[in-house]
């Protein structure tokens, strides 16, 4: 590798918060929110142009873990800030009432993406959130070895430096983190890292008609495969309605390396790879559907993702690691901050397994400690790049634990700055208690 040397120079200072969040994916986005209501001056940055994060961006239009089979019975268990937000969408006509998936055993909700841009809008700035959009974090200055000092952001009107009292790292991959030196882990892409996907929208579907075929979709693949007529990138495909039933999502595609690696979103040429690969992959598997599926005959693609679905790169080690044992217990822990019922969902090299919950009960604790960094006295990492296991990532990584676990971090913040302590020191028990005033439930909706 050659170098060039870049003179030293002097960075702007573009503000100065108590709070600040980075990315504004479902994690950030209440983090933020959480904060400012609790009167924190908080700015949240965001490289794209609006929030949502992979629900936007990566075209996901589906919330995932917001709801848990409960002792049979299929519950709405994330609440608080989450619920402010599905009424907002509600009100914008742009959210579905909750559907089936995977084999009719855990419910997922369907939403407009233009809606959730709106209303994530409309939830910041009311809260008195600071939104700096087309903003990239490119790194951090230092107080001293165990606190950040400031955030580094370059944008079209160039660099500049946003200091904070609290840094709220919402980034997905642990970018602030990392940077300020908290450890991390990061699963080897050739053995087992979470394979990223690229989302596409069809509109144009007869609904009754695919509606019908639905459950015969993975039959359908298996012989055109056999066939000789198609080759998919994975099995498992997740095709479903969106708020008009004449549009459907489609989670089809699977993005690698040449080596049969999973691409990593923390490399900006396997990033670029996988945009390509799957656009290719929308190009080439796409016709199976007007040609094989009924239903989609007349369809067309009406919309290519933004972004690739990026599923798993760095997991901040903190104080605690969420693991899969965790989740297929339905493990309580005695310093929660909300719940999840996501399985399992571990994107393997050409199809999707699932495990389910070994416990009735079907949702799992979020233990405060799982986004406390080591090392860092005042940052929080939230949503999939917080502290769990690989196993663990895999289903906690989803919408509902991230919000869960931003509304959490941005109270906190509050409390840590109100105390004086190190974020890690934070009164438990008052925070359990604002979160729960804030409408936030612990326990799955069991209790009455």
């Amino acid at each position: 590798m050659t170098w060039i040397e870049e003179p030293g120079r002097r960075t702007a200072v573009i503000g100065e918060y108590e709070v600040v969040v980075v990315g504004g994916g479902p994690a950030g986005v209440m983090a933020a929110a959480a904060a400012a209501r609790a009167g924190r001056s908080t700015i949240l940055v965001e490289r794209n142009g609006y929030t949502g994060g992979a629900g936007s961006a990566g075209g996901l239009s589906t919330f995932c873990g917001l709801h848990a089979r409960v002792h049979g019975e299929d519950r709405q268990v994330v609440h608080g800030l989450t619920d402010e937000l599905l009424e907002r969408m509600a009100a914008l006509d742009g959210l579905n009432a909750p559907h089936l998936s995977f084999a009719n055993r855990i419910l997922a909700q369907a939403y407009d993406i233009s809606a959730y841009k709106i209303a994530l809008d409309d939830l910041l700035v009311e809260a008195g959130v600071t939104l700096l959009f087309h903003a990239l974090a490119v790194g951090v200055v230092m107080a001293d070895e165990q606190r950040v000092d400031a955030l580094l952001v370059e944008s079209k009107s160039g660099r500049g430096a946003i200091r904070g009292q609290v840094f709220v790292d919402g980034s997905g991959d642990g970018d602030l983190a990392a940077w300020a030196g908290a450890p991390y882990e990061k699963t080897d892409p050739a053995h087992g890292m979470l394979y990223p996907s690229l989302m596409f929208r069809i509109n144009g579907v007869d609904a009754d008609a695919a509606h019908a075929t639905y459950d015969k979709l993975p039959d359908l693949m298996d012989e055109a495969e056999l066939g000789g007529r198609y080759l998919f990138p994975r099995k498992r495909p997740i095709v479903r309605p969106q708020r008009n039933p004449l549009e459907w999502r489609a989670n089809i595609t699977q993005l690698r390396n040449p080596d049969g690696s999973a691409i990593d979103g923390t490399d900006v040429w396997q990033l670029t790879r996988g945009e390509l690969q799957g656009r290719r992959q929308v190009r080439d598997v796409f016709p199976f559907y007007q040609q094989e599926v009924p239903g989609f005959e007349a369809a067309y693609v009406v919309d290519i993702a933004p972004d690739i679905g990026i599923r798993e790169t760095r997991r901040i080690v903190g104080a605690y690691q969420l693991s899969e044992d965790d989740i297929l217990d339905c493990a309580d822990f005695p310093d929660a901050i909300g719940v999840n019922g996501w399985p399992v969902e571990a994107h393997v090299a050409g199809d999707v397994e699932i495990r389910w919950q070994r416990q009735p009960r079907g949702y799992n604790q979020l233990p405060f400690r799982m986004i406390v960094p080591q090392v860092l006295t005042n940052t929080y990492v939230v949503g999939r790049c917080a502290s769990m296991t690989h196993e663990g990532q895999s289903s906690a990584r989803v919408s509902g634990p991230c919000f869960a676990m931003g509304q959490a971090a941005g109270t906190a913040a509050d409390l840590a700055l109100s105390a004086g302590v190190a974020l890690g020191d934070v009164d438990v028990a008052k925070l359990q208690a604002r979160l729960v005033e804030d409408g936030v439930r612990f326990d799955g909706g069991e209790a009455s």
